[in-house]
């Protein structure tokens, strides 16, 4: 085994040895210095932009990057002498005079990391007025809103974009002061190729991007006495939000997050994993059905609404592969303005559906025509994990102080497969499990099928049932999925079912999650592992862990739905897709 060459340097006075290739910030760090960065993200490539990071290196009469510059043997480093305190200090108070003066009314004080810098630094005061960049709000897009005011052109977004998702909408347009980051050629990001996935907005360190917020409306229909409002909420919720409320990642809040929506005055709360039961048993029957047809494999998930977009604008030849199922949160919602308002004997005018999710694409999802029964929409609100955090703060609700409560029935009743569906490799294994007995007719012994879990970002492989050999293929992060979708077009490798998931981890890294607790990163896979270990610790101790054993979705079929597949089935649950593109493409 070759060993790395190493390499002695000394930084502030005292000597230390890393490897050669490593970064003068990442060598300093090794010493316990933490030199301030703005541009830098240790998942995404090297910027240097900010220079906020600059460092002394005996030898050069300026400064240097320690993002970007590597050690040398015998290199002698100042991270914190007079002249490079107050030349970081004053980019800092040049970056700030360049940005609105309204830290008090911006969605992310207390939680910005150009804030946060400057009093770090001892910023007290604007030194340099002058011309200020200016420009409108872009909100034409239904789940991303760009203000370019508070960009400080640090490039993540147009990095995160590119290189986590390969969808290269976002890059610099203009020169100097009039650089700005827009989609191609200045467009709206309504008009673009955006994906609506919101890891733009987690990747800002200011809040040049953020979603769009339905709040306004929750909080108007919460105080509307003639509507039934009514919560669902995603798996990966319970895994993240109690991150806001001073909880360690990884902590599940399940319990006092049902607590909470009933105290803001949610007449009921149903669970999104009810709706990943039920899309397992579709799912698994649709599978069944083309193994069989030999038709339209691999067989691809479509809960995703990040990955649907994709795929009708960079793949539209594979939208005969996506099944057919809508996603859980849209399932639970056609079923409570169906089943449910039947049974309560409820207009579905009268009830206003809101949806706790992780992803911001979910309010896109909503608008789409196929998600409306007779103009009425089935799903009328998304809130973000960062926004119900946000109405529990704004309302008084002391998080830690409360007691668990139960979901409501019929529609909050879920197996442990509905939970795994937050993190990625969930909903193949959710699947799996009930394919077995469905395929088998027996009882499956060992639910967990490890193999298909895929928090570092791809997985093929293979699963035997009863002698059929499966090939799938697992993806988070969309940079990932292409090297998937590219093997299926070209026909290099045979694949019978692929689970792809637009964000980073899955759910638990979906663009409307929290931002990441200090210690960790947005895209870090440590956070990303702890969330998802919350998710499959609370699979385990559910006493159903199948899909199909569900007692409400037994009783729902009996009752209402039939059997899997059946027509009414399909006109409830199941939707189409078709390709898309940019305004003005297909027109």
């Amino acid at each position: 085994m070759n060993q790395k060459k190493q390499v002695s340097l000394t930084i502030d006075g005292k000597k230390l040895v890393v490897d050669a290739g490593t970064s003068v910030m990442s060598a300093a760090e090794k010493m316990g210095v933490r030199i301030p960065r703005l541009c830098y993200h240790p998942q995404l490539s090297l910027e240097g932009s900010c220079r906020v990071c600059i460092v002394q290196i005996k030898g050069f009469d300026y400064f240097l990057t320690s993002c970007s510059h590597q050690v040398e043997e015998g290199m002698e480093v100042l991270t914190n002498s007079p002249e490079i305190r107050q030349a970081r200090r004053d980019i800092v108070e040049l970056i700030l005079d360049n940005h609105p003066k309204e830290c008090q009314l911006c969605e992310r004080d207390g939680n910005c990391e150009l804030q946060n810098l400057a009093y770090s630094m001892g910023v007290r005061e604007r030194l340099f007025e002058g011309k200020r960049k200016r420009h409108k709000i872009e909100d034409s897009s239904a789940s991303v809103v760009r203000d370019a005011e508070k960009c400080i052109l640090c490039a993540r977004c147009v990095r995160v974009c590119k290189e986590v998702q390969g969808v290269y909408n976002l890059s610099q347009h203009g020169r100097g002061f009039d650089t700005v980051v827009t989609p191609f050629d200045g467009s709206n990001m309504d008009d673009s190729v955006c994906i609506q996935c919101g890891q733009c907005i987690n990747a800002c360190p200011t809040a040049a991007f953020l979603e769009k917020k339905h709040t306004d409306s929750v909080w108007e229909a919460i105080n509307d006495p003639n509507k039934l409002v009514i919560a669902q909420t995603a798996p990966s919720i319970r895994a993240a939000m109690g991150e806001g409320f001073g909880y360690e990642p990884g902590t599940p809040c399940t319990g006092k997050m049902v607590t909470a929506l009933k105290k803001l005055g949610f007449d009921l709360v149903f669970d999104t994993n009810f709706g990943a039961d039920m899309t397992i048993i579709e799912e698994s029957s649709e599978l069944v059905r083309r193994l069989e047809s030999k038709q339209n494999l691999p067989l691809i998930t479509s809960c995703s609404p990040g990955w649907i977009n994709f795929m009708e604008k960079f793949y539209p030849e594979l939208i005969p592969n996506a099944s057919t199922c809508r996603s859980p949160m849209q399932m639970v919602s056609a079923l409570t303005k169906t089943y449910f308002a039947k049974k309560i004997n409820k207009d579905p005018k009268d009830i206003f559906m809101v949806a706790i999710m992780p992803c911001v694409a979910k309010k896109y999802e909503i608008q789409r025509p196929e998600h409306f029964f007779d103009g009425v929409p089935i799903t009328d609100a998304v809130l973000t994990t960062r926004e119900l955090n946000w109405m529990i703060k704004s309302y008084g609700i002391q998080f830690k102080q409360l007691e668990d409560s139960e979901f409501d029935s019929p529609l909050g009743e879920s197996t442990g497969g509905g939970d795994i569906f937050g993190t990625t490799g969930g909903v193949m294994e959710a699947a799996l499990r009930c394919a077995f007995e469905t395929i088998t007719k027996r009882k499956l012994e060992n639910v967990e099928f490890k193999q298909v879990r895929a928090v570092e970002g791809l997985r093929e492989g293979e699963v035997e049932i009863d002698g059929l050999k499966l090939r799938f293929g697992v993806a988070n992060s969309l940079i990932n999925a292409k090297s998937l979708l590219e093997k299926v077009i070209s026909k290099k490798e045979e694949f019978h079912i692929i689970e792809i998931m637009a964000c980073p981890g899955g759910c638990i890294g979906g663009g409307g999650q929290p931002y990441p607790p200090k210690g960790f990163d947005t895209l870090d896979k440590k956070l990303f592992a702890l969330r998802a270990k919350a998710l499959y610790d609370i699979d385990k101790k559910k006493k159903f862990r199948v899909a199909s054993e569900n007692v409400s979705i037994q009783n729902l079929y009996k009752e209402f739905l039939k059997e899997p597949g059946s027509d009414i089935a399909h006109k409830i649950l199941h939707t189409h897709y078709h390709p898309r593109f940019p305004r003005g493409i297909n027109e």
